[in-house]
């Protein structure tokens, strides 16, 4: 058995957890990353807002990433519900709040490779066997399958939603289970999509287009789980006829250009996002369904306050009780918020209720139609500032 000790053990080795390892390094912490790489594509990707974008920017990966991401310059949403009550399509523009975009449309096997590629050049160990066991007093220890023993100060858990450190932390987790799967692939197509992405508000769920770079788009379909299931299983001419069924036809002719998946829907929130020594991070803390791109970015927004208070830190304990206060403190808050409203909106797609048709509605075309409060909600949803990188200029997520 060999035994190895560093300040701070990142598990899980998604976005998040490739992330937080170049964020802990970064504060100056020794660091280690541990689990198996990802493997699978399924045609997933992410759509990235500013704060995101300035933490990969931070990292310096920005640049390689940019030239294959699809820039969100506004973002449309259409009620398709057939209610009584729906209100005409309302367009947020980034231009309107002084944004060159909202974001940033990035493969998630591209995210991840640039993410790993910049590990591997700052020379952050990377352990790619699983945990096997788990336990902490005056330090945190890790037991790998390979037989090494890991011994933290800090350990980061960004190892899923079935988070197997969450669970030996003893840290309770609520799972609600939604009656919807996303399929989600990626499209080629007819007509330029304009840098709008365009999110259909469908009674089994959002059908949202996301654009890519050139005559390209991303596809996230929340759909009956049966459905999805048929959709994963057609034929490339079938998934066409049935895209441009649901997308009205917006992108002309459509032919699938890529993998398929397909993610059953769940929300999960948790007790605490700390324990003794123990920060959660991205799904190990946080599951929300797949709308107004919340997920990745709120798992971002976790890396970006750890890796704000461990600079703070400035070298001391990372895994201090009143350092995993604050961030407790600074990140359940946003996530409870953020979390209400999309199981809010989710919810009320499915109830199809007339008097929360009503609403909903209602609350569509107060945006559209109100300048002072759709720059509000726009500024509050999409253009959150990271606290983790230097304060950029207008337009700091520009390709240049």
């Amino acid at each position: 058995m060999m035994e190895q000790k560093v300040d701070i053990a990142v598990v899980g080795a998604g976005p998040v957890g490739l992330a937080a390892a170049l964020a802990a390094a970064a504060a100056g912490y020794e660091t280690c990353l541990v689990g198996p790489a990802a493997e699978r594509r399924d045609g997933r990707t992410a759509a990235l807002m500013v704060p995101a974008v300035e933490l990969l920017r931070s990292f310096g990966i920005w640049p390689a990433l940019a030239s294959t991401a699809g820039a969100l310059r506004s973002l449309r949403i259409v009620d398709d519900t057939g209610s009584l009550f729906r209100p005409p399509p309302v367009t947020f523009r980034a231009a309107e709040i002084g944004l060159e975009a909202f974001g940033w449309n990035v493969e998630n096997a591209a995210l991840v490779e640039a993410l790993a590629a910049e590990l591997q050049r700052q020379a952050v160990p990377w352990r790619t066997s699983l945990v096997a066991d788990y336990e902490v007093d005056e330090e945190a220890r890790l037991r790998l399958a390979d037989g090494t023993v890991l011994r933290a100060r800090l350990v980061i858990a960004a190892d899923g939603r079935r988070s197997r450190i969450r669970e030996a932390a003893g840290i309770a987790a609520r799972q609600h289970r939604y009656p919807q799967a996303a399929f989600t692939t990626l499209l080629r197509h007819e007509r330029p999509h304009g840098d709008v992405s365009t999110e259909f508000h469908r009674r089994a769920g959002p059908f949202t287009l996301v654009p890519l770079p050139g005559l390209r788009s991303s596809l996230v379909w929340v759909t009956q789980p049966r459905h999805a299931e048929r959709l994963l299983a057609a034929s490339d001419a079938e998934l066409a006829a049935a895209v441009e069924s649901g997308s009205h036809s917006i992108l002309g002719r459509v032919e699938p250009d890529g993998p398929r998946g397909l993610v059953p829907l769940a929300a999960i929130s948790v007790a605490s996002m700390t324990g003794p020594r123990l920060a959660l991070a991205g799904e190990a803390g946080h599951v929300l369904p797949p709308i107004g791109a919340q997920g990745l970015n709120l798992g971002m927004a976790d890396v970006a306050e750890l890796g704000r208070l461990l600079r703070e830190a400035g070298g001391a304990d990372p895994g201090a009780a009143p350092l995993l206060a604050r961030y407790g403190r600074a990140r359940e808050t946003e996530v409870r918020l953020r979390s209400l409203g999309v199981d809010g909106l989710n919810r009320s797609l499915l109830a199809g209720f007339a008097p929360l048709d009503a609403v909903r509605g209602l609350g569509l075309g107060l945006l559209g139609g109100i300048g002072p409060l759709r720059r509000a909600a726009m500024r509050a949803g999409f253009a959150g500032r990271s606290p983790f990188s230097r304060p950029e200029p207008r337009g700091e997520a520009r390709r240049s």
